[in-house]
């Protein structure tokens, strides 16, 4: 897990998943104009976490942002893949929080699993706070 997502979990709070990006961004051309570089620092420094109260998304390196959603305040989760993207385990991550929040990720490893433990975390906090939707 990240240093960003460890020095900000609030109290009884447990990271139940993470992610990254898969290994094909390092081919894209920013990667190899960047010998790897750009590739490398960006996945190594952009987090996807979903704990059993939150999702956390970090991105950026020397400047940071960040997408901190209660597990409440995210309407849905909208996974793209292409047949590349079916056959390596990578895909398009769109979240889509209430009012106008709206994130898109581009090559996240293993994006169905993303989606699927984020709903397994929405149904336990939901059935746990008694409100059901």
């Amino acid at each position: 897990m990240g240093s960003y997502v460890n020095n900000h979990l609030i109290k009884d709070e447990q990271v139940v998943f993470e992610t990254t990006y898969h290994w094909t961004i390092f081919f894209t051309w920013a990667s190899l104009f960047t010998l790897t570089i750009a590739a490398w620092i960006k996945r190594s420094s952009d987090e996807f976490v979903i704990t059993n109260k939150r999702l956390i998304i970090k991105t950026g390196f020397i400047s940071r942002e960040t997408i901190e959603l209660n597990l409440n305040k995210v309407e849905s989760i909208q996974v793209d893949q292409s047949i590349w993207g079916r056959m390596l385990g990578f895909g398009t991550v769109s979240i889509h929080g209430t009012g106008e929040t709206r994130q898109v990720f581009t090559r996240i490893s293993d994006p169905l699993e993303f989606r699927r433990k984020y709903q397994e975390q929405y149904d336990q906090y939901t059935h746990a706070r008694g409100t059901f939707n």
